[in-house]
């Protein structure tokens, strides 16, 4: 699987900070980011991403309940049930404020949503295209990932056990010992899965070494980068595939 960089990021990104110099639309204030230190009015969104708009780096290790407290905070501050009495125009920025924090901390505080996200902000292209929330079953169903290279073989005999299960199961002649090699094959899978969180982990670690790295005005190499990039690309992909397989035999055991 490749990274290939886009030639423009897929989400509009506004360095973060630059929204706290900019005046209060009513008193002209130096405003915050989203409402008036001053008078308190909630301000017109800015374009931002998920990480700035939490005022976070895009550090991919993050502390989860400072997180929620940061969520909790804004929301108080920020809910249209507050701007009842405003504006139209205050109450629909309300509503969007508000609705791009729900946004943020639902893919934030979700570790793979978190990852994919952080590819599709860096211009990264996996060889699949990420899960991103929002996105319809159909179109997810629709970008079945590949088989790995590695897996082949062992995937095309699992096939052919999970058509004779389906199959046998469908004349009303279950074949026991086949089951238990189905349900052991996806133990195996699922340890699979365990051994991708702990190399995502370590991904995400080398990751937040680079941008600290580069926030302390170090230089580093594009193509360290992207060999991040890329293997944190590859263990998603090799993730959502034993998912699907691991749902696939579920799917044939359980089905009556």
């Amino acid at each position: 699987m490749s990274i290939q960089a886009k030639s423009q990021p897929a989400i509009p990104v506004l360095p973060n900070g630059e929204a706290e110099h900019k005046p209060c639309w009513s008193c002209g204030d130096m405003r915050a980011a989203y409402f008036c230190s001053s008078c308190g009015k909630v301000q017109p969104p800015a374009p931002t991403d998920y990480f700035s708009f939490f005022g976070l780096p895009r550090h991919l290790g993050l502390d989860l309940a400072a997180l929620e407290r940061e969520m909790l905070a804004l929301s108080r501050r920020l809910h249209p049930d507050l701007y009842a009495r405003a504006s139209a125009q205050e109450q629909d920025w309300s509503l969007q404020q508000t609705s791009k924090l729900n946004n943020a901390y639902r893919i934030l505080r979700d570790p793979i949503q978190r990852t994919e996200y952080l590819l599709r902000l860096e211009g990264a292209k996996p060889g699949e295209a990420p899960k991103l929330a929002g996105e319809s079953a159909p179109a997810r169903a629709a970008q079945k990932p590949t088989v790995p290279a590695d897996l082949l073989e062992e995937v095309f005999e699992l096939n052919l056990q999970l058509e004779e299960y389906r199959a046998g199961k469908k004349s009303g002649n279950e074949d026991c010992a086949l089951r238990r090699e189905l349900e052991s094959a996806s133990g195996n899978f699922a340890t699979k899965l365990h051994t991708l969180a702990g190399e995502l982990k370590g991904g995400w670690q080398e990751w937040d070494a680079i941008v600290d790295s580069e926030s302390a005005g170090e230089s580093v190499p594009p193509p360290a980068r992207r060999r991040i990039l890329d293997r944190l690309a590859d263990v998603l992909h090799r993730r959502r595939y034993f998912a699907n397989i691991i749902d696939e035999i579920s799917a044939a055991l359980n089905e009556s």
